[in-house]
This record gives structure tokens, C-alpha cells and sequence, in this order.
């Protein structure tokens, strides 16, 4: 990509992420890095990927982030919605892209067919390209999906099982509005790369239809990967009190023992204060006489007592959250980046069957 139009757009889109606050600093400067490696490459259209995601993206977390600070629960205890994305999001999203593409640089530095004027995308060649594309339809199909499937009127199913419903913001939950909203986004990214990518003379309209459309359904494979694997590694933690999802800061993980540590000792403190004054109350009858515990049951004050033991006993067993869905494996960061790995990788391996070339012409073109 031409160093005059690099520049520029890589400096829009850090000034819109900093004066938007979209991303936290550290986060600024990983999508700086990441952008400048997309510009590297020859063609404009990986760095146009990247912007297109990035900026779709943020409109469509725009758009739902009123609804979803009402229909779920943040971590710190305030209403949902997320705050700026940090480093690991922005890596999760586009590190397996970034590797790609330098990749796929080398291959054209290397290989002779290519020259200064001739840096076009032969047929059944340079298959990192496909998984470079792939990469961003996964995500953005992920994000269009998760991000306004929680519009849907309709309650969400749990993918791993259908007759299943759970709360707006489930991992694993799916809707038709979500899952039409991640075709879309995936088109998004195919289209946008049918259009901009330098194709050969040798690929025809018919040729370039098709890889649009597969582009489109590798894309959509993503957000149901990502479901499939979002229900059973990782953890949908809700609130016992408001039946909400709690969602972790930044894509990690939630704590299902309280929202905070000082919350959480005074949880434990109460518990263990509930068990001494339990055992005081259990001592001091084992010791009087069967008169005595007998006047002494009608009494107000063993009234009183009763109904704090019956209460002590049951805040020992109470917790404020619960696991819905899920195994407590991994976070979302890290869902999302092996679906993006296994799409990218996935997408590649079909595009050598399907051109009948050899799977060691992914690394060596």
C-alpha cells in the first residue's frame, strides 16, 4: 500500500479510536501496529479490511449498547454494555490476519512471477489470501451477530440445544435476527474484497461470484463456530437476583463468587460469624434442663433467635451468581481468536482441494 494513503488512514482511524474512546491506550497503539502491517503489503485491500471492521464494528456496538446496558449485567456491578476494547481484543480479532499478510509479503517478494507492475492474484495461487479475507468475515460475522442479535425480539436458543431458551447475552445463544445480522456482516467483508482485490485476467465473473459467495458462508461458519464454542468453553455467568448475563470487562472471564473481593470477604465474614453464633445458640440449650428449654421456647428472645439461626443457615448456601451455560475454560478473547484461526486455517485447506494444489503451497508459493 502506497506510503501517501497508508499514513493518513492509518493516523484517521487512531485519532477516531482516541477522540471516540473506543479503545483504551494500550489498545491505540496495538491497532496502530496492526495497521501499519497491513499497509506493508502491496495490495490497499488488507488494510481496508481492517478499516472496514474496525469501523462497522464500532457503528453496530453503537446501535445496540442502550438496549444491551438493559438487558445485561457488567462484571463491576453497573448496567452492561462494554467500555472501551483493550489490546487483546483488537489481537484476538486480527493477530491471525496480521500473520498472514506478512506471509503472504514474503511470497511476493520472493517470487519471481511477480514484478513492480504485475502484483495481481493468480488463480489457484497464493492461498493465504483466502485466509486472510476469511479472517475478517469470521469476525465481523461474529460481531454483526453478537452485537445486534440481542436486538431480536425473539428470545435466544442455546445452539448446542435448540428447544432451549436463555437470557439475552448468552455464549451459545443464537436468534434469526443474529444470525441473518452475521451473513450480513461476512458479505460486508467479501464484497468489499472481491472489489478491491487486484484479480488476475484469468479469473472471470463467474469465477469472482463464487468466491464471494464462499467467502460469505466461510464467514458465517465463524459466528456458528464461535456460538458452538462459546456454549461449551466458556462460562455464561448470570445474576441469581435480576436473571441477567453478566459479561466480563474486556472479554475475561467472570467471578462467580461475588462482583468484587471486598464483597466477596464480607460474604465469608458473615458466613463464618453465622456459624459461631449458631453453635454458641446450639451449646447454650445442650446445657439447661428439658423445663427450662421448654419455658424458654415460648420466650420472645428465643423467637427472636430461632428465625436468625434459620437465616444464618441459609446465607452460608446463597450466592449472588451461577454458572447457565458452559465450562469455565477459556474467556472470550480467546474463543474468538481460535475461531478465527480455525476459519482462516479451515477456509485455506478448502481452497487447495477445491484448486487442486498442494497444502505446502500455503507457506511456499
Amino acid at each position: 500500500m502506497k506510503p501517501i494513503i497508508a499514513v493518513p488512514a492509518t493516523g484517521a482511524l487512531v485519532y477516531r479510536a482516541w477522540s471516540r474512546k473506543s479503545l483504551t491506550p494500550l489498545g491505540i497503539l496495538t491497532a496502530a501496529a496492526t495497521a501499519v502491517i497491513h499497509a506493508i503489503h502491496p495490495w490497499s485491500v488488507n488494510f481496508a479490511l481492517l478499516a472496514v471492521f474496525f469501523l462497522a464494528g464500532t457503528a453496530v456496538t453503537k446501535v445496540k449498547h442502550d438496549i444491551k446496558a438493559k438487558l445485561t449485567q457488567s462484571a463491576t456491578g453497573l448496567t452492561g454494555g462494554e467500555g472501551p476494547r483493550n489490546h487483546i481484543q483488537v489481537l484476538a480479532n486480527s493477530l491471525v490476519a496480521s500473520i498472514l499478510i506478512l506471509l503472504h509479503t514474503w511470497q511476493i517478494q520472493e517470487a519471481k512471477p511477480y514484478t513492480n507492475k504485475d502484483v495481481c492474484w493468480r488463480r489457484a495461487t497464493d492461498v493465504l489470501v483466502v485466509g486472510i479475507v476469511a479472517n475478517y468475515a469470521a469476525v465481523a460475522s461474529d460481531t454483526f451477530s453478537s452485537e445486534l442479535g440481542i436486538l431480536s425480539k425473539s428470545k435466544p436458543r442455546l445452539i448446542t440445544a435448540p428447544w432451549r431458551v436463555v437470557p439475552p447475552g448468552t455464549n451459545g445463544g443464537v436468534t434469526l435476527t443474529g444470525l441473518g445480522a452475521g451473513l450480513l456482516g461476512s458479505f460486508i467483508i467479501a464484497f468489499t474484497s472481491t472489489v478491491l482485490i487486484p484479480f488476475c485476467q484469468e479469473w472471470s465473473l463467474h469465477d469472482k461470484a463464487q468466491y464471494t459467495l464462499a467467502i460469505t458462508f466461510a464467514g458465517f461458519c465463524g459466528t456458528l463456530l464461535d456460538s458452538y464454542l462459546g456454549a461449551i468453553l466458556q462460562a455464561s455467568i448470570v445474576d441469581t437476583h435480576s436473571g441477567k448475563i453478566v459479561e466480563g470487562e474486556g472479554g475475561r472471564k467472570v467471578l462467580v463468587h461475588g462482583s468484587s473481593p471486598l464483597h466477596h470477604f464480607s460474604a465469608v465474614h458473615q458466613n463464618a460469624t453465622s456459624k459461631i453464633r449458631s453453635e454458641a445458640i446450639r451449646n447454650e440449650e445442650g446445657t439447661e434442663s428439658v423445663a427450662k428449654s421448654s419455658a424458654l421456647a415460648d420466650s420472645p428472645e428465643t423467637a427472636r433467635r430461632q428465625p436468625g439461626e434459620s437465616v444464618a443457615k441459609g446465607a452460608e448456601h446463597h450466592e449472588s451468581r451461577k454458572v447457565e451455560v458452559g465450562h469455565d475454560v477459556l474467556d472470550n478473547n480467546a474463543v474468538n481468536f481460535l475461531m478465527a484461526a480455525v476459519v482462516s486455517v479451515g477456509s485455506m485447506l478448502v481452497a487447495c482441494v477445491i484448486w487442486s494444489i498442494p497444502i505446502g503451497s500455503i507457506i511456499s508459493a
